[in-house]
């Protein structure tokens, strides 16, 4: 078990497969990108399918979230998965993307034993997705969230971040949009996550703003504390139902009292929260021939010291030296 001195048990792990991606979200990372993990730095295939073996039937975990980076970027994503869905017991596993790549892959992918997708888009504008991404592939993330759904790789849901000036108008077309195509929408409010440590939380688009915004076209009717559990997502149902859309408020409301989560990054590293400072290498572990038991004791003491909370609400708070895209989302 992944307890820690708060009584929260970690069941949720979140797997970086890869540092790389394909876009350059304004902000997430710079145009330029940024200097990736070297191949070696990296765990192997098999090294991320015995961390998630370990974790799943030494440590309690019983959902896993392929994240990145872009996890569609990492050449063995399938076999991964595959390998994964034969565990006993086996984990319910998602996988957040981009969608660029979804097209060519969803069907193998739930083939696999893949569950489902989160899929990022943040507008239904192929102009200001070139604006916000410096890419144009807009197009792509459609077709790719059409796969995704065809494919059965389902709820998918669609996460959108809301920035000033550029698509803090769109939260209702985009709700309009989600409950036409049968997705399941979260905003997520912007995060210091950014590699250019240019957030700032002053002018952000907040939860507030959204659910105004919502609110000129929609009836919102909110969930019960009961039905969200540990979900970061605050939900509402629209227009009485049965579509219901999410607002992940990390900044103004944050939910670290229900935390169950722990992640590993695509370096091996685990971290006990998305705005950790520090963490414990399991790579190290690994490849100095560390039997099961004793890489399951270092995860265990990594999440025995997570602390209270995300620090968000302190003054004094510090960005993670490493960007969202070394972290895994």
């Amino acid at each position: 078990m992944l307890i820690d001195t708060y009584d929260r048990v970690a069941t949720d792990l979140r797997v970086s497969l890869t540092d790389k991606c394909n876009l350059r979200c304004t902000y997430c990372m710079p145009e330029e990108g940024l200097q990736w993990l070297g191949k070696s730095e990296l765990l192997s295939d098999d090294e991320i399918v015995r961390l998630i073996r370990i974790a799943v039937t030494r440590l309690g975990i019983t959902e896993v979230r392929f994240t990145g980076g872009e996890p569609l970027l990492r050449p063995g994503l399938v076999s991964i998965v595959e390998q994964c869905a034969a565990l006993t017991p086996r984990p319910r596993m998602s996988l957040t993307t981009n969608g660029i790549g979804l097209k060519r892959t969803a069907t193998a992918l739930k083939a696999a034993g893949l569950d489902r997708v989160n899929v990022s888009l943040d507008t239904l504008r192929p102009d200001v997705f070139k604006t916000l991404t410096r890419r144009d592939r807009h197009r792509d993330v459609l077709d790719g969230l059409e796969a995704a759904h065809e494919a059965g790789l389902t709820p998918v849901k669609v996460n959108s971040v809301l920035m000033p000036g550029l698509n803090d108008d769109e939260a209702p077309e985009l709700l309009a949009w989600a409950v036409a195509h049968g997705y399941e929408l979260r905003f997520i409010e912007q995060m210091p996550l950014d590699a250019q440590h240019g957030w700032k939380r002053d002018g952000m688009i907040t939860a507030g703003d959204i659910l105004t915004s919502l609110r000129t076209r929609f009836t919102l009717t909110p969930e019960s504390d009961a039905s969200r559990g540990s979900a970061p997502a605050e939900r509402w149902t629209v227009d009485g139902g049965p579509h219901r859309v999410g607002v992940i408020a990390s900044v103004t409301r944050p939910f670290c009292r229900a935390c169950d989560r722990t992640r590993l990054t695509a370096d091996g590293q685990v971290r006990t929260c998305l705005f950790a400072r520090e963490e414990t290498d399991l790579r190290g572990a690994l490849r100095g021939d560390a039997p099961d038991e004793e890489i399951a004791q270092l995860w265990q003491t990594a999440m025995w010291g997570k602390k209270a909370g995300s620090g968000l609400d302190d003054p004094s708070f510090l960005q993670p030296d490493r960007p969202m895209s070394a972290i895994g989302g």
